[in-house]
């Protein structure tokens, strides 16, 4: 998890630290008021197990865009079992991911792998574009901060020096000015040679304007979930039960003691270059560790609860219709899905592909990524629905 920034003056203190106006204790990190009522049909919605995952059967409509690949859709058990949280040592890690409970999905298009920098760089270029992290923030936005704080800049993780608690996230991460996406550690690192890997330093609203460049958009939070379930069923991870199946390393995550040193026994230590490990069963890359990615979703964490208390299959659902965080109550917070190279049992094993991430929407940060989809038809009109909607 990552603190946040925020770029409006009244509404967090991500930027406050950063411009010297309040202490390390205040700066909270990333780590949910109406609901949205999504379509409905008759049937199983909650239990406590997961029910046969149901694809759709029909094939892909067309040729699959360069770079993406066909996710069916159809009917899943969404969610996290509640013995999944006994896989992390911090407990609770995974309690917004229950009940489990069932949700149908049209079939769309999804891109391979996480969006890469190279593929970024291109949209930057043609656009123009400036992200939220390359932005100086103004006097008018922080009132009575130093000039010399009024500083661009991220929030980058920190390897500590030694063991320290799990329970004060602050000791690991750092505001460090001049990090964007061309330097997500900050000024004296660049993406030179990187163009694979996946870009980060991105907030939500980078996100979007990528999507809307690209004519694609953000999956939901629902969409994400069964396509990186890879067609199985209940399955703790997107390949299986088994995190290293006969000894093979299939996602970039933490070994080592966190927050000290990731060792690198699965070949990376830090990042690595997308599709560096096996694609799940729809043949996507990296849906668990590597980085985040952004949904479409408001975060709160009694969704699913109010889900599954409809008694009925959720279709096609699109998040609340507005976010709620108890932790922070004033904050916006989407869904983020997939865990990062940061994820362990040690503390955050959210690279279980029922478990869920949030983030404040004006937030990057470098290990926070994106991918996205196409619908098979109507494309422009859903996604500008779902742009309303939000």
């Amino acid at each position: 998890m990552a603190p946040k920034k925020n770029s409006k003056a009244n509404s967090g203190v991500g930027w406050l630290l950063a411009l010297g106006l309040v202490t390390a204790g205040a700066f909270i990190v990333h780590a949910i008021t109406s609901t949205a009522q999504p379509e409905e049909s008759d049937g199983p919605a909650a239990s406590l197990t997961f029910a046969m995952t149901v694809p759709n059967t029909a094939p892909a409509p067309a040729a699959p865009p360069p770079g993406m690949v066909w996710i069916p859709g159809g009917e899943f058990s969404m969610g996290s079992a509640v013995e999944s949280d006994s896989l992390c040592s911090m407990p609770g890690m995974t309690r917004d991911a229950s009940p489990i409970h069932r949700v149908y999905v049209d079939g769309f298009w999804m891109d391979a792998t996480e969006l890469t920098n190279e593929e970024f760089a291109r949209f930057a270029e043609a656009s123009g574009y400036v992200t939220i992290a390359e932005r100086t923030p103004t006097a008018a936005e922080f009132p009575g901060a130093p000039p010399e704080n009024l500083v661009a800049g991220s929030t980058v993780f920190t390897p500590t020096a030694g063991p320290v608690p799990l329970d004060n996230h602050y000791i690991w991460w750092r505001y460090q000015k001049g990090a964007n996406w061309r330097h997500p550690e900050g000024p004296g690192n660049d993406i030179h040679g990187r163009e694979k890997y996946p870009v980060i330093q991105i907030a939500y609203d980078d996100a979007v304007a990528y999507a809307k460049w690209a004519g694609k958009r953000l999956p939901t939070e629902a969409e994400w979930e069964f396509a990186a379930r890879g067609g199985l069923t209940g399955k703790l991870y997107a390949w299986g039960d088994d995190f290293h199946p006969a000894g093979k390393k299939m996602a970039n995550t933490y070994q080592g003691d966190f927050p000290v040193k990731d060792t690198g026994e699965d070949g990376f230590a830090g990042i690595a270059p997308v599709a560096s490990f096996p694609p799940n069963g729809y043949g996507l890359y990296d849906v668990g560790g590597n980085v985040w990615e952004w949904v479409s979703d408001w975060y709160r964490p009694d969704y699913y609860a109010q889900l599954a208390a409809t008694g009925r299959t959720a279709r096609n659902p699109q998040g609340p219709e507005s976010p709620f965080d108890p932790a922070e109550p004033a904050e916006k917070k989407r869904v983020q899905r997939g865990g990062s190279f940061l994820c362990t049992d040690q503390y955050c094993s959210r690279y279980i592909v029922g478990t869920r991430g949030k983030g404040e929407i004006s937030t990057g940060s470098n290990h926070v990524g994106v991918r996205f989809v196409k619908d098979a038809r109507g494309s422009a009109a859903r996604g500008l629905i779902i742009e309303l909607r939000k």
